[in-house]
């Protein structure tokens, strides 16, 4: 159900753009006495259900934080089985995903993932290419303040060539040079597994978006806690600091 507006701020019926933080795949797997890689595979099952969730929906952009930078400091064997993980879902997924109408984005250093797992990405992007429904966009490798970085670096450059002047730079122009630069701001972000912090993911676009947290872990994330989500984001007033 959505909220009438009410007065002094804007209650939107649904978030355009929701970002996911898909915290708790290895607690779910420690709490079942099972490796962490099998937490990591129930929290892919989770992702596919999600996405046909938030499709149904009417969401148009769904963006989840799928490998951070950090993340390379695991025990290199978890790591290696991460990667493979991931690669066999680029792999297995390309038909399906195209199918259902959604297509793949990356967000992140994809150069630095070993060359099987990068190749498998590049061509689940290929694939769902054609596809002009939701929006899924993975961050692989991505660190925010990496982002963030490498943006100033492109403007310094662009400045130097004579490309841009600094007088020009906005937030706008900034957002250009973000990994993001195709999408619209998160309206909701929401973190699974009980922590409350944005750990380094989306850092500069999350200025002005809806928090929402849960304690439950990302593997028993289901489409009525999506909705629930999506619900409380309904009834919020966003007033962009006014």
């Amino acid at each position: 159900m959505i909220a009438r507006a009410a007065a002094g701020g804007e209650t939107p019926k649904l978030a355009r753009h929701v970002a996911i933080i898909m915290d708790g795949n290895r607690r779910w797997a420690h709490e079942r006495g099972l490796p962490a890689i099998e937490g990591h595979r129930a929290g892919a099952q989770t992702l596919r259900q999600i996405t046909r969730a938030a499709a149904r929906i009417g969401v148009e952009n769904l963006t989840v934080f799928a490998f951070s930078e950090e993340n390379w400091r695991r025990e290199p064997s978890e790591i290696a089985l991460l990667m493979e993980l991931l690669r066999a879902f680029a792999l297995r997924q390309g038909e399906a995903l195209a199918g259902e109408n959604v297509r793949v984005g990356l967000l992140g250093r994809i150069d630095a993932l070993p060359a099987p797992t990068r190749d498998a990405f590049r061509s689940l992007v290929a694939t769902t290419a054609a596809s002009d429904g939701l929006a899924l966009n993975l961050a692989i490798n991505y660190g925010a303040r990496r982002e963030l970085g490498d943006a100033m670096r492109a403007l310094a450059r662009d400045v130097a060539a004579g490309r841009l002047m600094p007088a020009s730079i906005d937030d706008a122009t900034l957002s250009r040079y973000l990994y993001t630069a195709a999408l619209p701001d998160p309206d909701l972000m929401i973190r699974t597994g009980g922590e409350l912090r944005l750990s380094n993911f989306l850092l500069y676009q999350s200025a002005y978006t809806e928090l929402w947290a849960t304690p439950v872990l990302w593997p028993d994330f289901d489409a009525a806690m999506l909705a629930k989500a999506l619900g409380s984001f309904s009834m919020r007033q966003r007033r962009f600091g006014t």
